[in-house]
């Protein structure tokens, strides 16, 4: 099943964030290669790519946290990174993994990070309750964090993002370790955004998410663009066929069977992939073969294409080995965690993944908090 995603009705023509001719290098190693693209008020835009594809490095740069070696960024009317500092205080982050405080509860995870935005206790205070009510924590306003369940602690990070009213959300892999009825859950809020006109940047590696929500997708690899384009039209364009999975016991047999029969045949692991204009001679090919059993263990499945084989068209079916991209980062190591302290305000502590998620817990991570109240204390606005 495709799904069309219609525009929102706050989308327009002028560009709320702006990318032209991006390049960043470590060291031998160009992570980021003349990337452009351009994102539309009101939209959903998705940034999709395999791991080391260079997503979060061009997110650090669009956030001002990591210095870009050439190229020019807009974001918010901003220039990024000389003017970064104004730009963040019109954006809200959700990370890839939670960083919530598990010392405090709902409601003060919200008011905590209110204050790193220096926004009056009067406005948060005023803000509280329809947050609470976006992310359904009404009733867990008093709970400790520790006490929610992934799905509820996934909501109240977006619903903390929201706490300045940003005028672009930038979501890293929002709904990654969620089980479905939370993924749909977080979908319909992500939705009720975008119609009330706000902007979404989003980097994912769930195809149906990025095929659901988003109505622009810029698909890059090896730090450049390879596909921009609506979900429906790279599908059209990229694949413009159905495609009939085949799993047996003798896939040299049966690609030698039906290659004839299809436009494109392609084997990953286990499986045969069959592209076909016309699918029927394929289906009635493997039916006849089924119906004889000439060829045990014999399985197919018949479905129109999707986003999945447009990405895998175009960034190749092998797994990425993260170890040498890690290495080439060369982002230094997490420090030890200090010593609890007293219940107090404190930035919340970045959770970790590999440096090709970029979200180490190191002195140059971007977490949402830690960004305002430890590396740039001094831009916090006036209340």
């Amino acid at each position: 099943m495709r799904y069309e995603q219609p525009p929102g009705p706050g989308i327009g023509s002028t560009p709320i964030l702006s990318v032209e001719g991006l390049r960043k290098r470590y060291g031998e190693q160009t992570v980021v290669d003349g990337l452009s693209f351009s994102v539309r008020r009101g939209q959903c835009f998705g940034l999709l790519g395999p791991n080391g594809a260079g997503k979060t490095t061009t997110l650090r740069m669009l956030l001002g946290m990591t210095m870009p070696d050439a190229g020019t960024l807009q974001l918010c009317g901003e220039t990024v990174p000389g003017h970064a500092h104004r730009a963040r205080m019109r954006v809200g982050v959700v990370l890839q993994f939670d960083n919530l405080d598990p010392d405090f509860t709902v409601s003060e995870n919200l008011q905590i990070f209110g204050r790193y935005f220096g926004l009056p206790a009067t406005t948060i205070r005023k803000r509280m309750p329809g947050l609470l009510e976006f992310a359904r924590l009404e009733q867990k306003a008093d709970a400790p964090v520790r006490a929610l369940s992934g799905g509820m602690r996934r909501r109240l990070t977006v619903a903390r993002a929201l706490i300045n009213d940003p005028d672009v959300l930038v979501m890293d892999e929002p709904t990654t370790g969620l089980d479905p009825q939370a993924r749909h859950l977080i979908w319909e809020r992500l939705r009720s955004l975008l119609a009330s006109g706000k902007t979404i940047l989003l980097t994912t590696h769930f195809m149906e998410e990025a095929e659901r929500l988003c109505d622009e997708l810029c698909v890059i690899d090896n730090g450049r663009k390879i596909a921009q384009g609506k979900p429906h039209e790279l599908i059209t364009r990229e694949i413009g066929c159905d495609v009939v999975e085949v799993y047996g016991d003798d896939l040299p047999a049966l690609r030698t069977l039906l290659a004839p029969l299809a436009d494109r045949v392609e084997t990953s692991g286990e499986t045969l992939f069959c592209y076909a204009r016309d699918p029927q001679p394929l289906v009635a090919a493997l039916r006849a073969q089924t119906e004889a059993h000439a060829m045990p263990g014999l399985r197919y499945l018949h479905r129109p294409a999707n986003l999945e084989d447009v990405f895998l068209r175009l960034t190749g079916r092998e797994m990425r080995d993260l170890a040498e991209t890690n290495a080439r980062r060369r982002c230094p190591p997490k420090p030890p965690s200090p010593p609890r302290r007293s219940k107090h305000i404190r930035s919340p502590c970045c959770r970790s993944t590999s440096a090709t998620g970029a979200m180490s817990g190191c002195a140059t991570s971007w977490c949402g908090a830690s960004w305002l109240s430890r590396r740039w204390p001094a831009t916090w606005p006036t209340p």
